[in-house]
Parts: C-alpha cells; sequence; structure tokens
C-alpha cells in the first residue's frame, strides 16, 4: 500500500516574526526558519514546504523579480516548496483597515496586489504550485461592533475590490477567522462577511487553534456554541460543537492550518489577543489533532474533500527558546504526517 503523499505538509514561517519586535522577543530569520523546517525529519519523511510573510525582516512586499527569484533559490536548495503567502494588510505594515479611510482602503488593496504579484512570479518560477493569499480584516472587534452593518459593507466592499485584483493574477483570498478580527471575531460574523464579499475567489482559512476559540463565543458571546457550563472533559459535546462549525464553515474554506489550543487567549508584542497556539505535545492542549483534523478534511459523510494540495502547520507566538529546538519541529512533522495518514490520499508522480 502506497504512503499518502497529498496533502504537502507545509511549516509556516511567520511564527518567527508574528508576536515579535521591540516590545517582545527579536525576530527570527527566514534563513533559520527554512534550516529548522528542512531539518526536520520523522522517519525519513520531511517537510515539503513552508507557506510565507510577505513582511520584512522575511520577505519585503516590495521585492524586485531578483529578490522574488532569490527566494525561490532559497526554498529550492532546501527542497522545499513555497505554499500560501501573507499580505501585509496592516497599518503597521503599510497596510490599513478594510473599513477604514478610503486611504487605508485603497492601503489595503494596494497590499493585496503586491501580493498577488509576488505570488504569480513565485507560481511561474514552478517553486509554488498551490496555495492563497492570507488577509483578515485588519480591523478590532470593538471599531467593527459600532456599526456592524455599515462596517460589515465597508469590509465586504474593500474585500471584493482586492478580490477583483487576485483573480487578475489567478489568486485565491482566505479570510482566517481569529477573533482579533473584526467582522470575522464569531463563526456566523465571519460566513456574513464571505457572503457580502460575493466573488468566486474568497474563502476561508481555518486554523484549528483560532476556530477552537469560535466555539466558546471569545469577541462575540452570542455566537458561542458550547453550553456556558462546558467542561473541557466532555468530548461528546466539543465533538458535537466542531461538527456544527466545520459544517457550516467547511463549504468556505479554501486553505487550513494544523494547530492545538489549550482553551485560552494569547498575545505577544502587538499581535492582539487571539487563540492561543500551543505545541504538538502540550499536554493542555484541548484537540485531538488527528481526529479533530478530520472535520475539516473531510464532509459531513466522512469522504475526503481533496480541497488542499497542502496543509501547514501554525504555531505563532511560541519563545524563541523553544523554537530553536529541532525537538519541537520532529513533534510537530510527526503529528502532521499522522494527520496526512488518517485524511490524505496518494497521486502518482
Amino acid at each position: 500500500m502506497q504512503e499518502n503523499n497529498f496533502p504537502k505538509l507545509h511549516n509556516a514561517s511567520w511564527p518567527g516574526v508574528v508576536g515579535k519586535g521591540p516590545d517582545s522577543e527579536p525576530p527570527i530569520s527566514l534563513d533559520t526558519i527554512i534550516d529548522l523546517t528542512a531539518n526536520a525529519e520523522v522517519d525519513g519523511v520531511k517537510f515539503d514546504g513552508f507557506d510565507l510573510f510577505l513582511s520584512d525582516p522575511h520577505m519585503d512586499i516590495d521585492s524586485t523579480d531578483d529578490g522574488i527569484k532569490r527566494m525561490a533559490d532559497k526554498a529550492r536548495a532546501k527542497n522545499l516548496e513555497i505554499g500560501s503567502l501573507v499580505a501585509p494588510v496592516w497599518t503597521g505594515t503599510g497596510g490599513g483597515s478594510a473599513m477604514g479611510s478610503k486611504a487605508e482602503r485603497n492601503q489595503f488593496v494596494t497590499q493585496v496586489k503586491k501580493a498577488c504579484i509576488i505570488g504569480k512570479k513565485l507560481r511561474d518560477t514552478g517553486i509554488r504550485p498551490h496555495g492563497v493569499i492570507r488577509i483578515d480584516s485588519s480591523v478590532d472587534p470593538a471599531s467593527w461592533s459600532a456599526d456592524p452593518v455599515g462596517n460589515t459593507k465597508l469590509i465586504a466592499q474593500t474585500f471584493r475590490e482586492a478580490c477583483d485584483i487576485a483573480a487578475d493574477y489567478g489568486e485565491s483570498l482566505a479570510a482566517e477567522g481569529e477573533i482579533c478580527w473584526g467582522g470575522m471575531q464569531g463563526w456566523k460574523t465571519m460566513i456574513n462577511t464571505l457572503e457580502a464579499v460575493d466573488r468566486p475567489n474568497i474563502g476561508f482559512q481555518a486554523d484549528m487553534a483560532h476556530t477552537l476559540l469560535y466555539l466558546l463565543g471569545y469577541n462575540k458571546s452570542d455566537e458561542r456554541i458550547l453550553p456556558v457550563d462546558f467542561k473541557w472533559e466532555d468530548r461528546e459535546a466539543l465533538t458535537d460543537g466542531l461538527k456544527t462549525l466545520t459544517a457550516a464553515l467547511r463549504p468556505w474554506t479554501i486553505d487550513f492550518h494544523v494547530a492545538q489550543n489549550d482553551g485560552t487567549v494569547f498575545g505577544a508584542g502587538s499581535h492582539d489577543k487571539t487563540g492561543r497556539h500551543c505545541l504538538a505535545s502540550d499536554p493542555n492542549g484541548k484537540l485531538d489533532i488527528v481526529a479533530d483534523a478530520g472535520f475539516w478534511l473531510r464532509d459531513d459523510n466522512g469522504d475526503l474533500t481533496k480541497k488542499f494540495k497542502h496543509i501547514c502547520w501554525d504555531g505563532c507566538m511560541f519563545p524563541n527558546e523553544v523554537m530553536m529546538k529541532p525537538k519541537t519541529w520532529n513533534d510537530i512533522l510527526a503529528v502532521m504526517i499522522k494527520v496526512r495518514q488518517q485524511h490524505g490520499w496518494y497521486e502518482a508522480k
């Protein structure tokens, strides 16, 4: 029997940057993240690629053709592909609020366009065979809540403009469901925003750590799925909640992050609090990673959707000391392999 070779297994590069900086720990260079990714190995299996954050110090969103070629060569030298790209849509990285002033919304769309240009050029080199452009609303839930209807319309308008530009480059945009982003902080709110965009190349990026917080109604208590008196020992209730959540969001999902969460929120540096990423081996993790990934990778009948050619591990805001340990990445890779064994498939080359 052939070992499953899809979906491809990617590591995220942005944990070296997100939550790092002057008010936290120093960033970890992209070269270091790539080395840690390339060096991980479990029973002869290695990571197939990495997903990339298009912002300094990892990659300049205004990279020249030479800079893009250097990035492709950097990945190829380590026998890795590049997958989904994160567009730097936030004010601090050159973007702006998706429901802000006309100038701010223009900055948002401009950053998405730049990401799409890089994405297409990486595809053209052959180093990026699949992946999406990741976005969010770049605004906090409290600001959005001042006028949910009007602000959702503005966000949808901005996303729509970004989608139309992305389509010109053959790209799709995936809005990551995090509780820290306005118009995206609850599962029903997220679906309302996606429906309002009304474009074929908009979708949802599901991160297991973040979507777990949707179940608890953090930042959107009226959309809580689990009972208020829920106890983590009640696996049946958690399973039912995950089924409800994934049945609603899976049809929108075009990119998937494997992750663990301990049921709490966490922020580091300038990053607002969102679902806490835990190590794959964390004893306080509330998810059965392998089993629960199946709710996203299989349909309501339990059949594989095969919608994602790659899946990515996301572990933002881990301490640098933890990230520099090879064991961290071997443990993560081991879980990713199990996810593929349970919910993947084989394709002949």
